[in-house]
């Protein structure tokens, strides 16, 4: 009861707001549920798929119980099954998609060659993207993995940093690096990147390379050019698998379009490409997180509007305005 309902019964209030109406009462080992017969039905099953995921050593929290009650909701399947499967288990911690967005995008890179991962922050699009990658190579699917990408500051001037080329580049890929050390045996990082097995390498190194064997992520995607991205993606060998994750939301390009934006139209008809949209649905993060998304995605859509508001009037004005005497 205590793994199901969370430290101080947390889950319990969590569980509540997800059919507003429904009193839980707890006492000992007995969940009573009155109200709404409906509603009652609803939450019900949702106790019941969060019994069989701790049963099956689910630890949960806030979004395991809003990411199944949306996916009994949308009636998709039972959520025990969908997110029950794990890809990694490292330091007793399992790895799995905890959404139905994120079971679709993991599926999605099982079945194509590219897969593009495109979401708003929290989304776990890089974390599981790698988790992937470690499972393959673990699995010896693949010789190596590479990581990438672009070197480019995130709205501000860093200037010249000190030291060699390694220790200037190094920033820019810290999270990557974290990444590893959280999804494998941090001894065995350092052996694994001075043999090559795995590469962390900004996207610039990428030119003139082809990746046979290998398991290759590009993350901050966005932040690449469509020359760029054009060069990445030629990269692909033999054997290997690519994904590609970004915001488009997020572009600290100073000037011109997003690769990633561009790729969008331009690759979308191709088989064994894969464009996976994940939502503020599967923020992972804070609560806050994900409504923070959504107020910035609707002040952009509010901007959007208004500036074709703006452009069609200016239109119609001059659409208006008679010819010369």
């Amino acid at each position: 009861m205590v793994r199901l309902l969370g430290p101080q019964d947390r889950l319990l209030s969590t569980i509540e707001g997800q059919y507003p109406g429904v009193d839980v009462l707890v006492r000992g080992n007995h969940i009573t549920l009155s109200g709404d017969p409906a509603k009652v039905d609803a939450a019900r099953a949702l106790v019941d798929e969060l019994v069989q995921m701790v049963r099956g050593g689910q630890d949960l929290g806030p979004v395991e119980v809003t990411s199944s009650a949306r996916i009994l909701d949308s009636k998709s399947g039972s959520p025990a099954e969908l997110l029950s499967q794990a890809i990694l288990t490292s330091r007793g911690k399992s790895i799995r998609p905890k959404t139905l967005g994120q079971k679709e995008y993991v599926d999605a890179i099982d079945e194509n060659t590219i897969v593009f991962g495109i979401g708003p922050a929290g989304t776990g699009k890089t974390y599981l993207a790698m988790a992937k990658a470690v499972q393959a190579l673990q699995r010896k699917e693949v010789d190596r993995i590479i990581l990438s990408r672009p070197a480019i500051e995130a709205g501000e001037r860093l200037g010249f940093l000190p030291g060699s080329l390694t220790d200037k580049i190094d920033p820019y890929l810290r999270p990557l690096y974290d990444a590893l050390n959280e999804m494998m045996d941090p001894e065995l990082v350092p052996k694994l990147l001075a043999s090559g097995t795995v590469e962390v390498a900004p996207l610039a190194y990428m030119r003139g390379r082809t990746l046979n064997n290998s398991f290759i992520v590009l993350d901050e995607a966005q932040n690449t050019t469509p020359e760029q991205m054009k060069m990445f993606l030629t990269r692909l060998g033999f054997g290997s698998k690519m994904v590609v994750t970004g915001d488009i939301t997020q572009v600290d390009l100073p000037a011109g379009a997003s690769g990633l934006q561009l790729v969008t139209k331009v690759l979308s008809s191709i088989d064994d490409i894969h464009f996976a949209r994940l939502t503020s649905a599967d923020v992972v993060r804070h609560t806050l997180v994900g409504q923070i998304v959504d107020a910035y995605t609707a002040y952009d859509a509010e901007k959007q509007l208004e500036k074709f508001r703006r452009n069609e009037n200016r239109d119609k004005g001059q659409n208006g305005r008679k010819g010369p005497r």
